[in-house]
């Protein structure tokens, strides 16, 4: 399962805060997204995702979300970034978190509907790494690229990245996001520098 942990070093410059999860509910922070509705310049207000609890007559209780959407990414996806929050519902009791928005805040999560933040380039200790590779086999400078399931990998994928987002032809068995700055830790974490802005 792809989670960044605390250490992460990117600039506020490369994160995209127009999209909404669309997906299964949790998304854990790290997962690597692909745009799955694209975002209109005429989409100017949020659009309504119906009422927070009971609808009463005479009363307006709406929540409200952004139109554009992104989706985990699967083998040979384009993808646009990496989740820096989790997407929630509910807390570790199960309780609604669309009712304590202070409890959502320090949990640092978003409810679905809600702006994920999504970095495009960036240094992230990552756990998750898939791949053929045995742990041994990673080591610095070993290529990422995007896997299954929102998950980044080591082995190349063919598939969509055999086309660069600008249209020109990749060459190989597809199209690396970024490399490893080291090995995998006993606690299956590794060091990775990620850019999703270069395809």
């Amino acid at each position: 399962m792809a989670t960044l942990r605390p250490f992460r070093d990117y600039d506020e410059k490369d994160v995209v805060n127009l999209f909404a999860w669309s997906g299964t509910i949790p998304a854990n922070r790290g997962t690597v997204v692909k745009i799955n509705r694209g975002y209109l310049a005429t989409d100017s207000n949020p659009v309504m995702l119906g009422s927070v609890a009971a609808s009463y007559r005479n009363t307006v209780s709406q929540r409200w979300g952004a139109y554009a959407t992104v989706a985990a990414t699967t083998a040979g996806d384009v993808a646009l970034g990496i989740l820096l929050k989790d997407v929630r519902e509910t807390d570790e009791n199960g309780e609604l978190l669309k009712f304590n928005p202070i409890k959502a805040a320090e949990m640092d999560v978003v409810l679905s509907g809600q702006a994920v933040p999504i970095c495009t380039k960036g240094t992230f200790l990552y756990s998750g790494l898939s791949g053929s590779l045995l742990l041994s086999g990673v080591a610095a400078m070993t290529k990422v690229y995007v896997g299954g399931a929102g998950e980044l990998t080591v082995t190349p994928t063919v598939g969509s990245l055999g086309t660069s987002a600008s249209g020109g032809s990749v060459s190989g068995n597809g199209h690396s996001v970024g490399f490893a700055l080291g090995g995998i830790d006993t606690n299956g974490c590794v060091l990775v520098k990620l850019n999703f802005v270069g395809l």
